[in-house]
């Protein structure tokens, strides 16, 4: 690496608390935008509950935007090229339907 680059590089560090290192669970996303920033809602769907809860709410800039779909589309290169394709439902189903008892009957022990 030449100097230059050097002196432009920047190391960032990043902090993660105990709380959010847990991750939160999402089966749904929503995304909405403006003019000036894109909205992404992570959803929680329960079998048998009506109302799903917006978990996390992340808003970004278009720029931004642009960069996460380049980072999703690399990491799900790399994730496939290291346990195989993804399975799209969308290829096998009629379309993307999440009823309200998606889970159907209870289990049973």
């Amino acid at each position: 690496m030449s100097e230059e680059n050097k002196d432009n590089d920047q190391q960032i560090n990043v902090e993660l608390s105990e709380e959010m290192a847990e991750g939160v669970y999402s089966n749904l996303a929503m995304i909405a935008h403006s003019n000036s920033e894109f909205i992404l809602d992570f959803i929680r769907l329960m079998p048998g509950v009506p109302r799903a809860k917006v978990k996390a709410r992340i808003i970004i800039t278009p720029e931004h935007a642009k960069r996460l779909v380049a980072a999703l589309k690399d990491n799900i290169n790399k994730y496939e090229d290291q346990y195989g394709p993804i399975q799209n439902t969308q290829d096998t189903e009629p379309a993307f339907n999440f009823p309200i008892s998606f889970g159907g009957p209870g289990g049973e022990a």
